[in-house]
């Protein structure tokens, strides 16, 4: 294994190991394989990148350190040279954190300063400038993130968001270096370190800066970002000639079918939106989880009988009604509870013979996967930016498609099951 990913949660690992397989246009990627947790048994020879999957976003800091480090630990016995640290492009967090403190104790454990910290993703809309990041044309405080019921980000200038939740100060590379080229962001970088700055955020408003910064941590023993921080990692090692540049490859896989969506960002109800007129749907209500009256072998059969008509089936609420929910019953409550109730459906279905899965939501994700029990998925080709296809190495073999709320484009539900069944 060259380069080893730390993901917080499970999309979040999708998305990049969607990146690092592409690899830049006309070269090709990594040959990658996502890990669901901490494996207890080493990769096969053939991974050249291995992204490990926690579900570390929202749990306490302290809980989400050591099982960045576990990762740590288990990607550096598979031989990896580089580390990435995968947070969402929205850098999803809260003032106690998580990212500040799992990419200090990554930074500790490894040596490193003048570590890049760089959640931007031009692909998928997200830029920083000046340290603030934007959401498309908004600053990510107006993006509707603000409403996030985990982690509502109200600020959009990272410098001072990461400095609340770290230990030490953050420092800064502005557009006017990064634009002067990878020596210029590497000398940076260095004069960082030597004031003691260990997280460094780094401006990146488009793909060429992206690519510009992974030439400059070429050798770099830690990085911190989005999936897009990973673009030209790939190169690096494909110029030294210690890496394939074959990418992704994954069987197609075809049978029954059913799209999971438990994020209420507004591009998932969008989607939702748009595969109504299309297809069967049916909403969770959270009243009905929390008082006892919901009907889960209701749900199983709507999916059950739709089969091969893309059925959906989602709890993704407008922000106001989740808020509301969430001050009747508490919000970790009912987070637990929707997730429960999407792994076991989940897992039912995939009892009763369902083989593609498209799931919306990160913290959702995490639920059905874990719920399966699945711990080892081959990278195939991309969706929409940032989604890839997923196929179990286990057997019964299963397609997969793991979506962040924010991602994938209006017909996206669609498109994935077409992707998964090597139709597109």
């Amino acid at each position: 294994m060259l380069l080893g990913v730390i993901a917080d949660d499970f999309t979040g690992a999708s998305d990049i190991a969607a990146t690092i397989a592409k690899g830049l246009e006309g070269e090709g990627g990594l040959r990658t394989a996502q890990f669901l947790g901490i494996p207890t048994a080493p990769a096969a020879a053939r991974v050249e990148a291995g992204i490990v999957s926690l579900k570390s976003r929202s749990i306490p800091a302290d809980e989400a350190v050591a099982q960045s480090l576990a990762a740590l630990d288990w990607l550096r016995a598979q031989g990896a040279r580089q580390i990435v640290f995968k947070y969402c492009s929205t850098f999803d967090s809260t003032p106690a954190g998580n990212i500040g403190p799992v990419a200090e104790a990554l930074a500790e454990r490894l040596g490193s300063k003048g570590v890049v910290v760089c959640p931007a993703f031009p692909g998928a809309g997200r830029t920083i400038y000046l340290g603030h990041l934007f959401v498309n044309d908004r600053l990510l405080s107006e993006s509707g993130m603000e409403k996030h019921p985990l982690t509502p980000m109200t600020d959009p200038d990272i410098r001072r968001v990461l400095a609340a939740q770290s230990r030490g100060p953050v420092g800064h590379v502005a557009q006017p270096v990064v634009a002067a080229g990878s020596q210029a962001i590497a000398e940076a970088l260095a004069a960082a370190a030597g004031r003691g700055e260990i997280l460094v955020v780094v401006d990146a408003i488009g793909n060429d800066d992206l690519t510009t910064i992974g030439a400059a941590i070429a050798d770099a023993a830690l990085v911190t970002g989005g999936s897009g921080i990973a673009r030209g990692l790939p190169h690096n090692f494909i110029a030294r000639g210690e890496a394939s540049g074959s990418g992704a490859g994954a069987p197609a896989v075809d049978g029954p079918e059913a799209i999971l969506a438990g994020s209420c960002s507004r591009a998932t109800r969008g989607q939702i939106a748009h595969h109504r007129e299309r297809h069967p749907v049916e909403m969770i209500s959270v009243d009905a989880v929390m008082d006892g009256s919901f009907e889960s072998e209701a749900v199983l059969r709507f999916v059950l009988d739709n089969a091969g008509k893309a059925p959906l089936v989602y709890s993704s609420a407008d922000p106001e009604d989740i808020a509301a929910a969430q001050a009747r019953y508490g919000r970790e409550a009912v987070a637990e509870a929707l997730d429960g109730i999407f792994g076991q459906l989940a897992k039912n279905l995939v009892e009763r013979g369902l083989r593609r899965l498209v799931v919306a939501g990160g913290e959702t994700s995490g639920a059905v996967v874990g719920a399966l029990g699945l711990s080892a998925l081959t990278v195939g080709r991309e969706i929409d930016p940032g989604v890839p296809v997923l196929v179990s190495e286990e057997a019964p073999r299963l397609g997969l498609a793991l979506k962040s709320g924010n991602f994938g484009a209006v017909d996206f539900f669609d498109k994935a099951l077409a992707h998964i069944a090597g139709t597109a």
